[in-house]
């Protein structure tokens, strides 16, 4: 945790780091986020999310202790050490359950904090600013701060009960949407300075009413908008100088960083400017299934062109019919024509096709391309045709299964990069 809790220190001593939040449950992503942590001897902060795993499944079939069992498994044979790894929860609060009265929305969120601490969970992002059944859909500053003094003290008793540190918060709400919008984004206006000073404030008043002054010492940021953002076919890079007011105010509040959500797709200098300018948190999570599918389809264009009675690009039509047949992830976020809504479902950087991997059609699917191609000795010619990027796994018998991996883990070494500087590029 001494790496969370020294972002702060490290920013106002002139020597910026960060630390990349990986926000999936896809094992090969986990995976790729090990190998990497275990070949530099990073820290792993891997996050899961409420409506990812809760305490009744989520859309993963997780509960907090089956994902951090995941993760463990995947660690210890990556050779990670546990201790190198620190799990976070991300927009703890009543969402799942936002249908429902306030009443009971918030006890099953009290519940799932609780799960998740007790779990290992130990940065925790409490996120109480979605009105319930009747409610509007913001509510204002002191009943999101309110409500969130109530998920700290199911998350601090947990603690308390289980051993362990205690947890590290974030606060704070006004980020991108989960997964990156829906439309195409124009200009974006960062958090102003006044509001995210307020909401500190208000928190800290909060929470020290409500006998919690001891877990507000433990709020290490605040989650705000820094003006990046992915749609469905764009991103929006970061602008320093429009956050340069938010900067500002970390020279006030000390005690601070922020978290940056849906850091998604900006690249090296992008990422690198928003740690320096206290950013240090970065998030990141449908980039990181983006490249894995980018390389899945890839080897699928591999089979069909070198593998006998494989067919033509099985695992693309594979894909195509399950998320027709089963439209609820994307069918309200892809828009226009038919032909465009094809488009978005597949190559979309919402990427929403990642809600589908686990299901049995497309693990199916996975496993028939990864099988036919297991041991092959791939042309150069045809890897160039269809994987450019990954060349040097032509020649030899081809481990598929590394190749994605070494996907997901380029795109992490942009992250590595950022929250390091000059050390992850040497």
């Amino acid at each position: 945790m001494k790496i969370l809790m020294d972002l702060a220190a490290s920013r106002r001593n002139g020597s910026p780091k960060g630390i990349v939040s990986v926000c999936s449950a896809h094992p090969l992503v986990i995976r790729a986020a090990a190998r990497n942590a275990a070949k530099h001897d990073d820290t792993l902060l891997i996050e899961a999310t409420c409506n990812q795993v809760n305490q009744f499944g989520g859309y993963t079939g997780m509960q907090p202790a089956d994902f951090v069992a995941l993760v463990n498994r995947i660690a210890t044979e990556e050779r990670l050490p546990g201790e190198r790894i620190i799990f976070g929860g991300d927009h703890l609060g009543p969402n799942p359950w936002r249908k429902e009265s306030a009443d009971s929305a918030l006890e099953k969120a009290e519940a799932m904090v609780a799960a998740y601490v007790a779990a290992g969970f130990r940065k925790i992002h409490l996120d109480a600013s979605m009105g319930c059944a009747g409610e509007p859909a913001a509510l204002d500053d002191a009943t999101t701060a309110t409500r969130a003094a109530r998920l700290a003290r199911a998350a601090e008793d947990a603690a308390a009960s289980t051993g362990g540190p205690m947890p590290v918060y974030i606060i704070g709400t006004e980020v991108p949407p989960p997964g990156g919008a829906d439309h195409a984004i124009g200009a974006l206006e960062p958090t102003g300075p006044a509001a995210a000073r307020r909401t500190i404030e208000i928190h800290r008043t909060i929470f020290v009413e409500n006998g919690l002054h001891q877990a507000f010492s433990r709020v290490i940021a605040l989650a705000v908008q820094p003006g990046v953002e992915f749609g469905n076919e764009n991103v929006v890079l970061y602008d320093r100088a429009k956050a340069s007011g938010l900067t500002r105010l970390l020279d006030a509040v000390p005690q601070f960083v922020y978290e940056a959500h849906s850091t998604d797709y900006q690249g090296r200098a992008p990422l690198r400017q928003l740690v320096e300018d206290g950013f240090p948190i970065l998030k990141v999570g449908p980039e990181l299934t983006f490249v894995l599918r980018e390389a899945l389809y890839g080897l699928d264009l591999v089979a069909s062109d070198l593998v006998p009675d494989y067919g033509e690009r099985p695992l693309y039509h594979a894909m195509e019919r399950l998320m027709l047949a089963l439209p609820g992830h994307w069918q309200g976020h892809y828009h226009g024509p038919p032909g465009e809504r094809r488009l978005q479902r597949h190559y979309s950087y919402s990427d929403r096709i990642r809600y589908y991997w686990n299901q049995p059609e497309a693990e199916a699917a996975v496993a028939r391309l990864l099988d036919a191609l297991r041991g092959r000795n791939v042309p150069a010619t045809l890897m160039r045709q269809h994987l450019p990027a990954f060349s040097d796994f032509a020649g030899r018998a081809l481990d598929p299964e590394s190749l994605l991996v070494a996907a997901v883990q380029r795109a992490l070494d942009d992250y590595r990069f950022a929250c390091m500087g000059e050390v992850a590029a040497s």
